[in-house]
């Protein structure tokens, strides 16, 4: 691997850690149902700007790390994960041309489909949750998203300028 490939890894590689931090720590019990999907967040804006090099098998691993931080059934994150990247990935000349606001109401449908897939794995596990459990991601995760991007742009800009 190249010095210029290593170096252009490092800060996905840096928010996926501080993604996968976010999302395990432990939050009170009555914000834990409206904690966003950060790694989600994460794989679409990284799938999106790098879809050649971050795509459905990235979004595999991230997903068995976090199936084995959360202790669910294994694959279960990583399966929802490459589906929703796999759309980004699909999407993604598309998506990066969308204003904010359309941008916003596209990453519902994603974070949508990503807890209807999370849903449906417990469901055939019958593992019962609340639907605020489902319902309350995909909302803070949609509000949040237009200054997610702004800020991820900006650490993407600064990575490549090398400042």
């Amino acid at each position: 691997m190249s010095r210029d490939s290593a170096s252009r890894r490092f800060p996905v590689i840096i928010t996926l850690i501080v993604g996968l931090m976010l999302t395990i720590m432990p939050l009170p019990d009555a914000i834990e149902a409206f904690r966003p999907d950060w790694l989600a967040l994460l794989m679409i804006f990284w799938a999106m700007q790098l879809p050649r090099t971050w795509s459905v098998g990235s979004a595999w691993v991230v997903g068995i790390v976090l199936d084995v931080s959360y202790g669910t059934l294994l694959g279960q994150h990583a399966l929802a994960l490459c589906v929703i990247t796999f759309a980004t990935v699909r999407f993604h000349l598309l998506m990066r041309v969308f204003p904010l606001s359309q941008l916003s109401a596209t990453i519902f449908a994603l974070l949508a489909l990503y807890q209807f897939i999370l849903f449906w794995v417990n469901g055939v596990a019958a593992v019962s949750a609340p639907s605020v459990a489902y319902w309350g991601p995909v909302i803070t995760g949609t509000l949040i998203w237009p200054f997610f991007y702004i800020f991820m742009s900006g650490v993407r800009y600064r990575s490549r300028s090398g400042a």
